[in-house]
């Protein structure tokens, strides 16, 4: 594609011709995207591999064919095909939104002082990652980091209560995706009764003294995974990080662009567990998966991509998201790390 697109800028903090610009470009013209979003859909759609998760066992009823595609710009138009409005369990997606909750309320120093940001190179919910470090810090992206850093909201209630810290966790959440989210009461019992790694982890945390209420914070992160979500609303989750924290289907600023650009470079190093490497090359923007069948992918200044599919690869990523994901950056352009010759190529002569 070569036609330039609109350029109307996005609203938030990239709104402001006075403001510093974290990304360039925009997306394609609206037609463009809506004709790539279909013919992706289209094409990944016959895709058969994968598994689905059996990590909880509700996870395991969910049907392998659901597939959902939804582009969401930062000037709020969107752009669907498929299943994106099956709701699905939000799981490790969570993660990314929870850390910049996080660092809106306590700032970004202390929370990443406390948690850690370096990738661990090992699944998603590793002991040995915990133990190997010498301090118990991981990454946000992970269990254990992810674990470490729901417990700090109990520490931002008056009354300590998980069910105070609930109330403000899932506000929070609910403002990033632009409606109110509810807890999947099936996949919240399920998970409550079979996360005894997740305790584990909890305990161990504790023990490296990163956790002051083990099963507090168990308990919030159970909850936070519980959430009900649908590709449509990561997509709006993922465009609001990618326009500096602000919401672009309600307008309202859920964290600063400051917090937005802490995320998003968490996304980047960590957020597909030890396959975030190949991610990079292949797709070339932050992303975070779930073990429920969600990505939400975000390009900065432009928009947000969620993908529904419950089959997952061996690292517990969503097979047809990861191509899905990787289609669109190259078609739409959403690559942060390309870019074309703003001078003439200089061909050398014999």
């Amino acid at each position: 594609m070569t036609d330039p697109g609109s350029s109307l800028p996005g609203r938030g903090a990239t709104a402001d011709l006075g403001a510093t610009y974290v990304s360039t470009g925009h997306l394609p013209r609206d037609e463009w995207v809506r004709e790539a979003v279909a013919a992706c859909h289209a094409e990944v759609a016959t895709v058969d591999a994968g598994r689905v998760s059996t990590v909880y066992p509700a996870l395991a009823q969910a049907d392998p064919s659901l597939f959902g595609i939804a582009v969401i710009g930062v000037d709020g138009h969107e752009f669907v095909a498929g299943d994106v409005d099956v709701p699905f369990a939000l799981m490790s997606v969570a993660k990314p939104f929870v850390f910049a909750l996080a660092c809106a309320r306590l700032g970004v120093d202390g929370v990443v002082d406390h948690i850690g940001v370096d990738a661990t190179g090992r699944p998603f919910n590793s002991l040995a990652a915990v133990e190997h470090s010498p301090d118990g810090r991981t990454n946000p992206m992970v269990n254990s980091g992810a674990i470490a850093c729901t417990g700090l909201f109990l520490g931002r209630n008056r009354d300590f209560t998980v069910d105070a810290a609930w109330d403000e966790l899932r506000a929070g959440l609910s403002a990033f995706a632009g409606r109110d989210l509810s807890l999947d009461d099936g996949i919240h019992d399920s998970a409550r009764a079979t996360n005894q790694r997740n305790r584990a982890l909890g305990q161990l945390l504790h023990s490296l003294g990163r956790l002051d209420d083990p099963d507090g914070a168990v308990d919030l992160y159970t909850r936070q995974s519980s959430l009900a979500v649908t590709a449509r609303d990561l997509a709006v989750m993922g465009a609001t990080l990618a326009d500096g924290g602000v919401n672009p289907v309600t307008g309202v600023a859920v964290v600063s662009p400051q917090v937005a650009a802490r995320t998003l470079a968490v996304m980047t190093t960590a957020g597909m567990y030890e396959t975030s490497g190949e991610w990079l090359v292949r797709v070339g923007l932050p992303g975070k998966s779930g073990i429920g069948g969600g990505i939400v992918t975000a390009a900065p200044g432009k928009g947000g991509l969620g993908t529904f599919s419950p089959p997952l690869d061996a690292a517990g990523n969503s097979v047809r998201g990861i191509l899905a994901a990787e289609r669109l950056s190259r078609t739409l352009g959403l690559d942060l790390f390309g870019s074309a010759a703003l001078v003439p190529v200089v061909r050398s002569r014999r």
